[in-house]
């Protein structure tokens, strides 16, 4: 007979969600519930999700009616247990056929090889769907992905919204529960001011028709985006431009309307002499408008506005749009004339009283460590000294100017403006932009040498600064974005080509903030209290450990930030011949302590081609044997093999490969040529392979037991100049 199935639609009605979250609450709910089917033993096909400002829904296609029949077998009592020595049942026999709702005559005696025990074999009906799902569609509301639940009037209920309605159909048949507080029914609700009045859903297949049909709402996300770029577009077109449609943005309003309307805007082409950066922001940041330009890549004074209400006279809502945009860009135009009225180097003097951090002292403090930092670093990246030095002291000026106080997110954009404006170099203004980059994962990185050294040089002077004070990100916290700077620091050093020993950099930067750290210190106590004798100082030793324990702190989190990179999928795919990066990969070349993210990169590299080859299995395990048998050896082997106490043909064979290559390894490693270092070392798996088959190394001699531990620990040493293969799976 075959299973009963039926379309099942849940529906979560609320006030408007966060239209940044809302894609991925929608994709939350669509798993959750999907895993919960499963885990319930329902079967089901295609799940659907819906999202729009108002309603979260999913849509399950051929849900079964019911569990499959469940086989049952329980474990009782041994059978010495079981019965007495009469051949009667115990209280243990009769307690466990109870709790069956069986008879201990209806049990089976079976051996599964640890003696003889009662079982009971039977089945069981599967649960019907009606009744799981009220507690399958909860748990995958609990474990949505909400930072902050609220609850609303006197109910108890917690969620991203206040709920005003729930739908819950099977089939055509209304499933009895209450989620959040709320009844579910078969009443839903349309767009709220074109169609107000509760819509009767007949069936889970006719819900999007429905909601699009009388209740003016376009439920599916996806293709309710796919149809305001369609119309974005065609709007765009009617003015003889291209709109610039930024994914994030669609996104966005995508989660802002039910039931979008198109409008297009004009604006006075006076305001086109503005950077085109103010112009996209205050059109697509502030306002969610869509710029429009030319075919030659020119903005154009227009807008394609997206509305959420089909309005009888769109000329007046298009006048109201165009009012708004006209004063927040002669906002922008006044701060433009007045900004430019000073040059921006007239502001770094007020850069001092403007506070970084409350230890660190004030931003003119961090310019003034970035400006020397920068200097060294351009240098060694092959750029110019006075170039990064210049774009370090002007590159938080701007931070001062109305334009970015009234538009944040154009910092470095609008210095780097002003600074063309000043008749600055080009690549300085260029660093006071790039000295940002990346702002996120994927975005672009400094092109400029000089914009390459401020970037570094800002980055690591923060990490340092919030590392030195003891105030490192904890979990999801991280105020001062240290992740995003760790990793950009990496990204730049990788993927520009730059040979830099982050240790270096990372001492120097914490040397500078040290200074400032104790300056401020300083100042403070002298304004809290009177003159008086200077508190002892901690000894030279103690202070040098300290900063000795921070640096390698920094350095640790820069690699943490280095291993997202790689296994993320955020670094290059692994060329042809060589493997996927893996964690013990990562933690395997991690134990050399390379100086830079580039040699990090080259030996991560060699490694993956290395394990391509057939001998690196051999030598992999033959590391990881190594490693333990130095372990347990509880004593340090000498440092030179002695050549009077190797007795074995297989030890003399193998000193004299590891001695014919070493040479050859050592200048291949120094030159970061670790592809052919590995290459040359796999030549030792005959000899390796032949001196763990013959040779006791644990030798009951103390002499010869020492001498080749000694052999066995070069033999390591060859390898970790590269990486530590004992951190390999083998």
């Amino acid at each position: 007979m075959k299973a009963e199935r039926r379309d099942f639609l849940l529906e979560i009605g609320t006030e408007e969600l966060p239209p940044r979250s809302l894609p991925v609450l929608q994709q939350a709910l669509v798993a959750g519930l999907a895993a919960g089917l499963d885990k319930g033993g329902l079967a089901h096909g295609e799940l659907v999700g819906f999202a729009t400002p108002r309603r979260l829904a999913v849509w399950v296609k051929r849900l079964a009616a019911e569990q499959p029949e469940q086989h049952l077998k329980r474990r009782g009592p041994p059978l010495n247990a079981a019965f007495d020595a009469a051949g009667q049942p115990t209280r243990a026999a009769l307690a466990f056929a109870e709790s069956c709702a069986s008879t201990v005559e209806a049990l089976q005696k079976l051996d599964e090889g640890k003696g003889t025990f009662l079982f009971f074999v039977g089945t069981k009906p599967g649960a019907r769907a009606v009744a799981l799902l009220p507690g399958l569609v909860q748990a995958a509301l609990d474990a949505l992905p909400i930072p902050r639940r609220m609850h609303w009037g006197s109910g108890t209920a917690l969620f991203v919204r206040p709920v005003h309605w729930v739908v819950m159909l099977f089939g055509k048949e209304v499933v009895p529960a209450t989620l959040l507080d709320t009844p579910a029914g078969h009443l839903t609700r349309g767009h709220r001011f074109h169609a107000p009045r509760p819509i009767r859903i007949a069936s889970p297949g006719s819900y999007e028709r429905t909601l699009r049909e009388r209740g003016h709402v376009l439920a599916d996300f996806a293709a309710r985006g796919e149809h305001i770029r369609a119309q974005v577009a065609a709007a765009a077109a009617n003015v003889q431009g291209r709109a610039l449609i930024a994914e994030a943005l669609l996104q966005e309003v995508t989660a802002l309307v039910e039931w979008p309307v198109v409008l297009t805007g004009r604006f006075e082409e006076r305001f086109l002499s503005l950077p085109r950066e103010v112009l996209t922001s205050t059109l697509e940041d502030h306002q969610r408008y869509f710029p429009v330009e030319d075919a030659q890549g020119r903005l154009l004074p227009a807008f394609i506005a997206v509305s959420n209400i089909e309005s009888r006279d769109p000329a007046t809502v298009r006048a109201g749009n165009e009012r708004v945009v006209r004063a927040r860009l002669a906002d922008a135009a006044f701060f433009w004339e007045q900004d430019r009225k000073q040059p921006l180097a007239a502001r770094r003097a007020a850069l001092d009283a403007v506070t970084f951090q409350a230890k660190l002292g004030s931003l003119g403090d961090k310019t003034r460590r970035v400006s020397a930092l920068a200097a060294e670093v351009a240098v060694a990246a092959g750029g110019s000294r006075e170039h990064a030095r210049r774009a370090a002291e002007l590159c938080k000026c701007d931070l001062l100017t109305a334009m970015v106080g009234e538009f944040p997110e154009l910092q470095g954009i609008m210095g780097s403006y002003y600074a063309q404006a000043d008749g600055e170099p080009h690549e300085v203004a260029a660093a006071i932009r790039e000295h940002y980059l990346p702002r996120a994962a994927g975005d672009q990185l400094p092109a400029t040498r000089a914009g390459l050294a401020v970037a570094i040089a800002d980055k690591l002077d923060t990490l340092a600064g919030i590392f030195a004070i003891g105030e490192k990100p904890t979990g999801t916290k991280d105020p001062f974005g240290l992740r995003r700077a760790a990793l950009g620091v990496q990204r730049i050093l990788i993927e520009k080509a730059l040979e830099l020993d982050l240790r270096k950099y990372i001492d120097q930067a914490l040397a500078a903030v040290r200074a400032d750290i104790e300056r401020v210190r300083a100042t403070a106590a002298t304004a809290a209290e009177p003159p008086q004798a200077a508190p002892g100082q901690r000894p030279a030793s103690a202070a040098a450990a300290a900063a000795d324990s921070t640096a390698s702190e920094i350095y640790d989190f820069l690699m943490e930030r280095l291993r997202a990179y790689y296994l993320d999928s955020a670094g290059a795919p692994p060329m042809p011949g060589q493997a996927a990066v893996t964690t013990e990969m990562f933690d395997a070349v991690l134990a050399a302590r390379p100086g830079s993210p580039l040699d990090f990169d080259a030996r991560l590299k060699a490694l993956s081609t290395f394990l391509e080859l057939p001998e690196s299995a051999s030598l992999t395990a033959a590391n990881k044997r190594i490693a333990n048998i130095l372990r347990k050896a509880n004593m340090t082997p000498p440092a030179e093999v002695d050549v009077l106490h190797l007795r074995e043909s297989a030890e003399v064979r193998l000193f004299d490969s590891m001695r014919a290559l070493r040479d050859a390894v050592a200048t291949a490693t120094a030159q970061h040529e670790y592809a052919g270092a590995l290459g040359r070392l796999a030549q030792l798996r005959p000899a390796v392979d032949a001196f763990f088959d013959q040779v006791m190394v644990m030798d009951e001699n103390p002499q010869l037991r020492a001498n080749r531990l000694s052999l066995l620990a070069q033999l390591q040493g060859l390898f970790a100049g590269v990486a530590d293969l004992s951190r390999l799976p083998g």
